[in-house]
Order: C-alpha cells, then sequence, then structure tokens
C-alpha cells in the first residue's frame, strides 16, 4: 500500500480550472487503479502554511540551544509544530501529485510557502563538503505536477519563460526525489475556440498518467 499525497494550489475547483479538472481526473482514475493506497489531500488555498518568519526563525534556534519545547513562545510553539506536521506528511509520502495554474511564469505563492516547510535542512536535505545531498533518494518516492497555462510555455519559442515545473522538478532532485513526471495542458487562452478540446485531451492524458503511476 502506498500513501499518496495529492496537492492542489488554486482558489477555482474543476469546474473553473483546467488543471483542476485533469487533477481531477487523474486521481479518480488513479483511485480506482489502486484501492488499497492511502490518499491524502491538501489544498493549499484551505491549508495554513506558516511562512519562515521572526518566530519560526526563534524557536528553531531555541530548539537547536537545546532548550525545551515549553521555552518557545505561543506563536513559536504553533508555527513550528504546524511547519513539522507539514513536513513529516510530506517525507512520509510515497507519491505526490502538485496541481497548479501558471501565474506570471511561476505558481501561485502558497506553493513557494509549502516548499519552504518541507526543504529542510537535516530532514530532506543536507549540507556536506562535497556539495547538498537529497535525504530522500533511493526511497522510491515520484512526483507528477500538473500545470495548465493559457498560452503555450513548455516549449520553445517560450519555455525560458516556464518557472513553475522547472522549479518544482529542481527542488525535488535537491532533495533526493528524482522521478518526475509533468503533465502540461495549455493554450485555451492563447486559442479559445479550441478551449474544449485543450481540456478533453488534458483529461484523457491525466487518466492514461494514473494508469502507470
Amino acid at each position: 500500500m502506498a500513501k499518496v499525497l495529492y496537492i492542489t494550489a488554486n482558489p477555482n475547483d474543476e469546474n473553473h480550472s483546467f488543471s483542476m479538472t485533469a487533477g481531477k481526473a487523474f486521481i479518480e482514475t488513479y483511485k480506482e487503479l489502486n484501492l488499497t493506497d492511502e490518499i491524502v489531500t491538501v489544498n493549499l488555498f484551505k491549508e495554513e502554511i506558516p511562512n519562515i518568519d521572526e518566530d519560526v526563525f526563534s524557536g528553531w534556534g531555541k530548539l537547536r540551544a537545546g532548550q525545551p519545547m515549553d521555552a518557545l513562545s505561543t506563536e513559536e510553539l504553533a508555527k513550528v509544530n504546524l511547519l513539522n506536521e507539514i513536513l513529516e506528511q510530506f517525507i512520509s509520502a510515497d507519491k505526490i501529485i502538485f496541481v497548479t495554474p501558471f501565474w506570471n511564469f511561476l505558481f501561485p505563492p502558497v506553493v513557494k510557502a509549502y516548499i519552504d516547510a518541507v526543504a529542510v535542512p537535516g530532514k530532506t536535505f543536507k549540507y556536506t563538503e562535497n556539495g547538498d545531498v537529497g535525504l530522500l533518494q533511493g526511497q522510491g518516492k515520484k512526483v507528477l505536477h500538473i500545470q495548465a497555462s493559457g498560452g503555450f510555455y513548455s516549449e520553445a519559442p517560450s519555455a525560458d519563460l516556464e518557472l513553475g515545473n522547472r522549479y518544482l522538478k529542481q527542488v525535488m532532485g535537491f532533495m533526493g526525489i528524482f522521478d518526475f513526471e509533468s503533465l502540461f495542458i495549455e493554450g485555451h487562452n492563447a486559442m479559445p475556440n479550441k478551449a474544449e478540446e485543450i481540456k478533453a485531451a488534458g483529461i484523457e492524458r491525466a487518466k492514461k498518467l494514473a494508469q502507470n503511476f
């Protein structure tokens, strides 16, 4: 039995979002084919993801200095504990799906806040004299990123402007997860007359990906 983390980062649902439509098709197909897997859904627009702020740095500093948990302030304790929960949930997952829109060449800021919560030295990577080492490598973990954009950015001539998927692939590899797949759903605003065709094609590709994920 695998643990699957299905992470969405869109304020819209599948009725108003091409990425969420494809994501729903993927996860529903996956569920049908993997009845015993545990699937955990995380909606980043509804979850509280603490920013790495003064309270967090202060709390971490106290713990690194060997102080007990009760030495942390109420704010420090709440944020540090929540970040630990998010991190442990991520580390425990065997398969991770990110579903995001393409906003201003990237993804919504809640995704970066989430990555900051799980890219933690000593937990998902470490520094060595020979360079950084991902601590999640060799565990068979895999990631899928489903991304929708109104224009075309996954290939030339605009590929240099696509930063969202490239960033996720880079940071997952940094943590030792190299099995990374991408599903791009593109062009529905550039070609509105073909929007429904683009959506339908995205749904079918998502279903096919689910069969072997």
